[in-house]
């Protein structure tokens, strides 16, 4: 038991440094990086579409016995996250006389990017209690399914008026949130499950709500031919890096 313990807290641990993906950006001339930032929140739209409704959905469908219920989940998680943006909005504009704003797609990111670490958590917890190598299996699939989206949430960070340095610092502190899933799911082991049926449903819906809510919108801002193709051509890859990773299940 004690190893299985070692390898489920070593996994997440793992899964959480691949949260500082975004380190290389941070040779890069703000320029630069401000130049290619919009290819970036493609991959992210992408990348959260494709998991939420080739990963995160399906799965709560297939574990679920009442999908009527998921599906009203799934809105609840749209209406939460409306309202969650709403609330930051209006902190926002009470907050208006500072010099640098942070623009509330990136707190709500962070929020929502935690519940998903937490769910990434429970499951590897889960499937090391079912054996371990079903559990790195298990690890090895939410590392690749982490890498384009990392990326893309640390391009989001970026545009929502982070510095490169808090970006970083920031989602790496959502990523642990992984750590306390792990312990949840080896503390309560089957009663993890039963919790994680019901946040699937809510994560995915709060991703679809960034994805069309506000980054796509951001993505509509660009008027030239070119740079809207590479951006969908962006997305496309987001999405197929999803798609890619069933190959893994």
């Amino acid at each position: 038991m004690v190893t299985i313990y070692i390898y489920a807290f070593m996994s997440v641990i793992i899964v959480s440094l691949v949260s500082v993906i975004g380190i290389f950006s941070l040779s890069l001339k703000e320029e630069i990086v401000k130049k290619y930032i919009g290819l970036f929140i493609s991959l992210a739209v992408g990348a959260l579409l494709g998991d939420a409704f080739i990963h995160l959905i399906p799965e709560a469908f297939r574990n679920s016995p009442d999908s009527t219920m998921v599906s009203l989940l799934i809105v609840s998680g749209i209406l939460v996250f409306f309202i969650i943006e709403k609330f930051l909005h209006w902190h926002h504009h009470e907050d208006d006389t500072e010099k640098k704003h942070i623009y509330p797609v990136g707190k709500l990111l962070l929020f929502t990017d935690s519940f998903h670490n937490l769910i990434d958590g429970i499951i590897i917890g889960v499937s090391f209690l079912i054996s371990v190598p079903i559990g790195i299996a298990t690890t090895l699939a939410v590392v690749l399914h982490e890498i384009p989206q990392e990326i893309g949430d640390f391009a989001v960070l970026i545009h929502s008026g982070y510095n490169k340095k808090k970006a970083l610092w920031l989602n790496f502190i959502s990523a642990l949130t992984a750590i306390i899933g792990v312990s949840i799911a080896l503390i309560f082991g089957k009663i993890a499950e039963t919790f994680t049926l019901w946040i699937l449903p809510i994560a995915a819906g709060g991703f679809i709500y960034i994805a069309v809510a506000d980054l796509i919108p951001e993505l509509q801002k660009t008027k030239e031919l070119k740079y809207s193709a590479l951006q969908l051509a962006a997305v496309i890859v987001g999405i197929l890096a999803m798609v890619s990773l069933l190959l893994f299940e």
